[in-house]
């Protein structure tokens, strides 16, 4: 933390001990503001409780930024109601929470430095543009003498503690991984801090809005709320039940997405409902007990690699990984696109999971593989199309992740697949989805086949079912959509 230099000496006048007290005196009378971002937790919220810590008064404020939520509606539903929930939280210790709109981050800023009445703390946001953006604040803060704490963000390590022996950052997930357990583990845990309760201070900022004025237009998120909960409490009882119920079984039955096998914690730890430090110690507590929670936590690995491989190679962000991709010859056809966005392919496990994915805002892991490699490698559709439409509509869209999933799907990621990996997705419903149940769920049109036609509805014959006109005909035929993608990649 950033503090005006004090006077060191261990013996101290009468005289200067006085003007010592007055000093931490007007200290104390600056309010403590925190900036909000996705930190929607009292739990490990490290610049909150260092806020709560140093101030009697304390203002967290939100900047909701239009341009930045314009192509993720869906997280629109959830922001705002994570806005609410934790509104009424922290009030509850006269913290008060104050949403701007602002079409600027730096024009935002830049008005907040005339004022000299404040110290200032935020978390990490571990995504390239967030941390320049804290680089500028910075220097800007120092500049004009303002006093900032910038605290750990989200994530078990900081992205450039794991680096390889030469000081270069891993490419390969598995020595990062390992690397990045034993660095964790091994680390002195910091003193557990907890927030208190302070004063109320109202309107430090004009012009706020209500956490309402957030909600997408479009009222397709009336049925999130049905199966979603963006507040903290549930975030623990969610991983609580996991641990109790379901992480013993964990490595067979995150495949399966007709049953409950996964934690569906993801938009909960996106958001910041949840500090993954809090994930591992309760998961940690089973690691010897089973191979599921090793398995488990390996998922967070993944989150760790991919944070580290953004910043480490921000190119991939907009671009290829690997530049032998950029001549990779995709297809643009928006007749394929649009079916495989509205689930209408005809291969029922990619369409039950397209229409998961607009239903409930989320999709089963084991299905974004499926359909992530029905896009690139079935239609030759680049894989940017699917990571905009996934930005639009997951709820737990994370930049790194969700970047960082579709190359490796795609091949062209850093330790990605190998793009002749091509997902079967009549074999894939037919081994993870055996009774049908997933696609019967979503796809309610084929609820009445037999079992052996469900992932194969062409080959069912019957007068009660038409295909093309009760369900669609495959839009492509997998074996020669196959052979086309091998024939492709062998172009680059």
């Amino acid at each position: 933390m950033r503090f005006l230099p004090r006077p060191p000496p261990k013996v101290l006048s009468s005289k200067y001990k006085i003007k010592f007290v007055i000093y931490n005196n007007l200290m104390s009378k600056k309010t403590g503001l925190f900036w909000l971002r996705d930190d929607f937790r009292l739990s490990k919220n490290n610049g909150l409780i260092e806020a709560t810590i140093n101030h009697d008064e304390v203002v967290v404020f939100y900047l909701y930024k239009k341009l930045t939520y314009q192509n993720q509606e869906a997280q629109k539903w959830w922001l705002s109601k994570s806005l609410y929930n934790f509104e009424k939280k922290i009030s509850e210790l006269n913290i008060t929470l104050e949403i701007i709109e602002t079409d600027s981050f730096k024009f935002f800023f830049e008005k907040l430095f005339k004022k000299n009445d404040f110290i200032i703390y935020w978390n990490k946001v571990y995504e390239p543009d967030y941390l320049r953006f804290d680089e500028y604040i910075q220097k800007s803060l120092t500049s004009k003498n303002i006093q900032y704490k910038i605290c750990k963000g989200n994530i078990l390590n900081d992205i450039n503690e794991i680096k390889k022996n030469d000081g270069t950052p891993f490419k390969v997930f598995t020595p990062f991984w390992r690397t990045a357990e034993k660095y964790y583990i091994e680390k002195i845990p910091p003193k557990e801090k907890k927030i208190k309760e302070c004063l109320r201070k109202k309107n430090y900022f004009k012009n706020c809005i209500n956490p309402e004025k957030i909600l997408p237009k479009k009222n397709w998120f009336k049925n999130f709320e049905k199966n979603w909960s963006p507040d903290e409490g549930s975030a623990l009882e969610k991983l609580n039940y996991f641990i109790k119920n379901k992480i013993i079984n964990y490595s067979d039955g995150r495949n399966f997405p007709s049953i409950i096998g996964t934690s569906k914690l993801s938009p909960y730890i996106k958001f910041g409902q949840i500090h993954v430090e809090t994930v591992w110690s309760e998961c940690i507590k089973h690691k010897n007990k089973t191979t599921g929670t090793s398995k488990f936590l390996a998922e967070i690995g993944w989150r760790e690699f991919n944070h580290s491989l953004i910043n480490h190679f921000s190119h991939m962000l907009k671009n290829n990984y690997s530049k032998k991709f950029d001549k990779f010859p995709w297809q643009k056809n928006t007749k394929f696109l649009n079916a495989w966005k509205k689930g209408l392919t005809g291969y029922p496990i990619v369409d039950a999971g397209m229409r998961e994915l607009y239903s409930i805002g989320w999709m089963h892991n084991r299905v974004r593989m499926i359909v992530g490699s029905f896009l690139v490698k079935h239609l030759l559709i680049d894989w940017k199309e699917g990571e905009k439409y996934f930005k639009n509509c997951l709820l737990d869209y994370c930049q790194a992740s969700n970047v960082g999933g579709w190359q490796w799907v795609a091949g062209c990621g850093a330790d990605a697949a190998p793009y002749f990996r091509i997902f079967n997705p009549i074999l894939q419903g037919e081994k993870f989805d055996k009774e049908g149940d997933y696609v019967k769920k979503w796809v309610p049109e084929l609820k009445n086949l037999p079992k052996k036609f469900i992932h194969k509805p062409w080959e069912y014959n019957s007068n009660d079912f038409k295909l093309g006109k009760d369900y669609p005909k495959p839009i492509v035929n997998h074996e020669e959509a196959r052979a086309k993608a091998l024939k492709a990649f062998k172009k680059i």
